[in-house]
């Protein structure tokens, strides 16, 4: 396999040069008014194999340095890639987890099984008080779940009570347990697909307890809540059509869960073992197939919210390949390859363009799971080629997508699993922003394994000078970092952009 390269720009940037393929850029900056919420580069941190356990946490008394419990190296790697929000504690796990088991003294906590990832005996030792200090430590957003499935109302209720209240039995509980100040929480997840291992309902029946529990979801102190529905799964229309006419304006947002793996025969596809046509398939899935789900779900939405007041969250999305041999049953641990890098930069583009009905989005999930910005092993840690493409995507948070309009070569993926469509999809990739400061970002993806692309920008009535200009690629699209070779693919500056009569090459 061939270069591939993803490139960032503060301002612009072009495809190297002596290209065999060639992609005009058209950017529309007149028409740019839709601000790029800096939610769409949410995390989610589940309790799932070590994505908490020795991926965030190790508790204070481990021998890795850490602060409080919390790694030092990953506060450190959240902190530059400026975590807006993180979603916790599930995911499946949200609906079986009980919040009062992970207050109080740690030696007191209850231990439980995780049912739903391998069955492992987890010591409640990270709970309520963890994650919010973790959240004001990163200085992000926190998005908690709550328990519809095995849980309660009440539960419920005087969870939201405990983490908001200034008064009331709930904020007395809190300040024994060492926290006198109530927390800022905004986003309040209402169950975790339901239509799956969030209790398997039909989208009729979590209507009505949407409607139960959400009422008891109270507001104190002034802290608004932002409550977010259960979602469908990929291409259930159905389920968002009748949550927005039964839920409607009750909710603030609706989730939207897209995962973007190769199944053939029971398998999802090895993280670092496959070929041309697989990598060609998972490209176009997190791009063009992405983009006719997003379509459709927001039609619907726009049917029946004109006004754009409920917004969608892709609470989940990122690649789901098989996991490591060697590592544990249940623990979705998988390796991180220049192609999940592409995944990452196709989605994020595509989110881009959509931003005026999505309001957040969270990749699945941020240590040791699945497409993970950070792998830790012992007292090591590693950033993947993931991990990069959302530090060289970081200045187009809050700033305002430029509509584009792309001329590129295109190629057809087929799955062979049987039914599976067949999509076209351009080569190169792109999106672009203007910040408040005045900066322009431009981002592009080249996903050609066999070319390169030698990519002309209009840039309109763009005037200036070239910033900066970042570039991530590899020789192999299977390249990875490990923790012997933890830098095989890393970000390098990159010199061969220019602005030429206006256009930049």
């Amino acid at each position: 396999m061939k270069r591939t390269t993803i490139l960032s720009l503060a301002l612009l940037l072009s495809m190297p040069m002596m290209a065999q393929r060639t992609t005009s850029i058209s950017l529309n900056p007149a028409e740019a008014k839709d601000k790029i919420n800096k939610e769409i580069y949410g995390q989610f941190a589940e309790h799932l194999g070590t994505c908490i356990y020795g991926g965030l946490w190790v508790g204070p008394e481990s021998s890795i340095p850490n602060t409080n419990g919390y790694r030092n190296d990953v506060l450190q790697a959240l902190k530059d890639i400026k975590v807006p929000v993180m979603r916790w504690p599930g995911g499946c796990f949200a609906d079986e987890y009980h919040w009062m088991d992970g207050i109080g003294p740690k030696e007191n906590r209850p231990r439980m099984v995780n049912n739903n990832w391998g069955g492992t005996v987890e010591d409640n030792s990270f709970g309520t008080h963890e994650f919010l200090n973790l959240c004001e430590m990163l200085g992000c957003e926190p998005y908690v779940s709550m328990n519809m499935g095995s849980g309660s109302p009440e539960e419920t209720a005087k969870w939201v009570e405990y983490m908001t209240a200034k008064d009331g039995p709930m904020a007395k509980l809190r300040k024994q347990n060492g926290r006198e100040e109530p927390w800022k929480v905004k986003y309040i997840g209402v169950g975790n697909e339901s239509w799956g291992c969030g209790g398997n309902m039909r989208i009729e029946y979590y209507s009505d307890l949407y409607r139960r529990y959400s009422t008891y979801c109270r507001e104190f102190n002034g802290n608004r809540l932002y409550k977010i529905a259960s979602g469908a799964s990929d291409y259930d229309y159905n389920w968002t059509e009748v949550a927005m006419k039964q839920i409607g304006n009750r909710m603030n947002g609706l989730s939207l869960h897209y995962y973007t793996c190769y199944t053939w025969n029971g398998s999802k596809g090895s993280a670092t073992n496959f070929n041309k046509d697989q990598y060609y398939w998972t490209i176009a899935k997190c791009g063009v197939g992405i983009e006719e789900v997003l379509k459709k779900h927001i039609a619907i939405m726009d049917e029946y919210d004109p006004r754009n007041h409920v917004k969608l969250l892709v609470d989940e999305w990122g690649t789901w390949w098989d996991e490591e041999p060697g590592s544990v049953r249940g623990h979705l641990y998988q390796q991180n390859t220049m192609r999940d890098a592409m995944v990452a930069a196709v989605s994020l583009n595509t989110f881009h363009q959509y931003t005026k009905r999505i309001g957040m989005t969270n990749i699945a999930q941020i240590a040791n799971v699945l497409q993970s910005m950070v792998l830790t092993k012992g007292d090591k840690m590693v950033l993947t080629p993931t991990y990069y493409v959302f530090k060289m995507y970081t200045d187009n948070m809050e700033a305002i997508n430029i509509p584009l309009y792309t001329i590129s070569d295109t190629f057809k993926a087929e799955n062979e699993q049987k039914g599976s469509p067949e999509r076209v999809a351009p080569y190169v990739s792109a999106s672009a922003s203007k910040a408040k400061d005045g900066t322009v970002n431009i981002n592009l993806a080249n996903a050609d394994l066999d070319n390169s692309n030698k990519v002309t920008i209009d840039l309109a009535t763009i005037k200036g000078k070239i910033q900066k200009a970042t570039i991530l690629t590899s020789k192999d699209m299977k390249d990875h970092n490990t923790f012997e070779k933890p830098n095989v693919v890393a970000p390098a500056n990159f010199k061969g952009a220019t602005i030429k009569d206006g256009n930049k090459k």
